[in-house]
C-alpha cells in the first residue's frame, strides 16, 4: 500500500511540472515582444579566416599589402595591381587554397582617390567549401594585368568593367565593349558620368532606321513644390490681413451704390 501511494505521487509531481512547462510555453508564445533577428556570432570561424590572412600575407609579402574579415565573416586580400597574376595563381593552384572557381569581377568608383577605381575579384573554393575577396586599385591611365591566362572565365567580366568602368586591362585577347551600344562614347558607372547621358537613340521614319543624336531634353526640368494646396488642418486657419477685409469691404459697398 506504501508503495502504491508514493508511485500516485510521483505520477501527481510529474504531471504538475509537466504542466507547469505548458503554461511557460503558452505564455512565452502569446507574448507580442519579439527579440531582434541578429546574425550569430562564428569566432571559430573568424579565428580561421584571420589565420588564414596571415599565412597567405606570409606566402605573398611582395603583393599582399593587408588581409582583414569582415562583420560577415568574409576574407579580404588587398593586393598591390602587380600582383593579381601571381596572388590569383597561388590561390588557384595551391594545396591549401584550391580556389577554381572565379565567381565575378566589379569595380568600384571613388573620384576623390588618386587610385580612383577599386577592383574588386571573388573566388570559391569548392574544396574547402570557402570563398575569399582580392581587391586593387587602378586608375584611368593605368592598365591593369588580365586575368585572362589563369581564368578564362575572366573574359566578358573584365569587357564588362572596361565598358562600365574605362578600366583597361592588359594583354586581354577581345577587349571591347559589351553592355553599350557600337560608337558609344563615355563609361556609364563612373560618377561624373552624367544621369541624362550625352546622346539619345530614336527611330527615324525617313530614313526607316535607328539613329543616334545628341541629346535634347523635350521640357526644362520642373521645380516641384511639395505643399499640399489641401487644407490639411482647417481648425488652424491663418485669419485674412485687415488691409485685405478692409478693401473686400470698400468693393462691397461700391457695388451697393
Amino acid at each position: 500500500m506504501a508503495s502504491l501511494l508514493s508511485r500516485i505521487g510521483v505520477a501527481r509531481t510529474l504531471f504538475r511540472n509537466q504542466g507547469a512547462v505548458l503554461c511557460q510555453h503558452a505564455a512565452r508564445a502569446n507574448t507580442t515582444t519579439t527579440a531582434p533577428t541578429v546574425r550569430p556570432v562564428n569566432e571559430l570561424q573568424k579565428h580561421r579566416l584571420e589565420d588564414y590572412g596571415r599565412y597567405v600575407s606570409e606566402c605573398l609579402p611582395k603583393y599582399v599589402q593587408q588581409a582583414q574579415v569582415t562583420y560577415t565573416n568574409e576574407l579580404e586580400i588587398m593586393i598591390h595591381p602587380e600582383g593579381i597574376i601571381p596572388v590569383c595563381t597561388f590561390l588557384k593552384d595551391h594545396h591549401a587554397a584550391q580556389f577554381k572557381s572565379f565567381v565575378d569581377l566589379t569595380a568600384v568608383d571613388v573620384p576623390t582617390r588618386a587610385f580612383r577605381f577599386e577592383l574588386v575579384y571573388n573566388f570559391l573554393s569548392l574544396r574547402y567549401n570557402e570563398r575569399i575577396r582580392v581587391k586593387t586599385y587602378a586608375d584611368e591611365l593605368t592598365a591593369v594585368d588580365s586575368l585572362m591566362p589563369v581564368f578564362k572565365a575572366a573574359d566578358w567580366q573584365e569587357r564588362e568593367v572596361w565598358d562600365m568602368f574605362g578600366v583597361f586591362f592588359s594583354n586581354h585577347p577581345d577587349l571591347r565593349r559589351i553592355l553599350t551600344d557600337y560608337g558609344f562614347e563615355g563609361h556609364p558607372m563612373r560618377k561624373d558620368f552624367p544621369l541624362s547621358g550625352y546622346v539619345e537613340v530614336r527611330y527615324d521614319d525617313e530614313l526607316k532606321r535607328v539613329v543616334c543624336e545628341p541629346l535634347e531634353l523635350a521640357q526644362e526640368f520642373r521645380k516641384f513644390d511639395l505643399t499640399s494646396p489641401w487644407e490639411t488642418f482647417p481648425n488652424y486657419r491663418e485669419e485674412q490681413p485687415e488691409q485685405l477685409e478692409a478693401g473686400h469691404e470698400e468693393t462691397k459697398e461700391e457695388e451697393k451704390k
